[in-house]
């Protein structure tokens, strides 16, 4: 809390001094308050299924990483492939995670089942995760980690084609991907 105290000697200066304190940027304050930028969410959704404790849609805060998600829906189960999630990723709001039995063949995303065999489902470039960006062809961690960058810096997509304007990502790869993505 901030307190100003002002002389009782020389109201004519007081106003124009409180004014400046007023207007004065606090260095606590570097950073745009959640309230002023309505695009950021404050907590997410994710879906978790497979072998957890309890599967189930779960509401997190932003920014929670993959092991919260699992936390949150009770841990794994004695059954499960531990191995095969990244718990460090950042969770994306409107994600599903499918937690295997240990040995169980790797389960293929909807989206890209279809998309390989020709079907209308795409991947949504401003709700991805960094996992489904790595389901494009010519996608890898690197090019998937500077598309989520791009996304927190200069904010949702408002096209597919601006997709180009990420780091690493030409011409050349955005028409490997322009049928397989979207920008809503």
């Amino acid at each position: 809390m901030i307190y100003f105290f002002f002389p009782q000697e020389e109201p004519e200066t007081a106003p124009a001094a409180s004014l400046e304190l007023i207007n004065a940027e606090s260095p606590q304050q570097t950073e745009t308050p959640e309230t002023e930028n309505p695009e950021i969410a404050a907590t997410l959704m994710i879906d978790i299924k497979g072998q957890v404790a309890n599967p189930g849609v779960y509401e997190l805060p932003a920014g929670s990483r993959m092991q919260a998600a699992i936390d949150a829906a009770g841990g794994f189960t004695p059954e499960a492939d531990s191995r095969a999630i990244n718990l460090a990723l950042i969770v994306v709001d409107e994600t599903s995670l499918y937690v295997p039995a240990a040995g169980e063949e790797a389960v293929v995303p909807a989206t890209a089942q279809a998309a390989s065999a020709g079907g209308s489902s795409v991947i949504n470039i401003n709700t991805a995760t960094e996992a489904q960006l790595m389901e494009l062809p010519g996608i890898g961690p690197s090019k998937a980690a500077a598309i989520l960058a791009y996304r927190d810096e200069a904010g949702k997509f408002k096209t597919p084609e601006e997709l180009t304007e990420v780091t690493g990502i030409g011409d050349k790869t955005f028409e490997q991907l322009k049928d397989l993505i979207t920008a809503k």
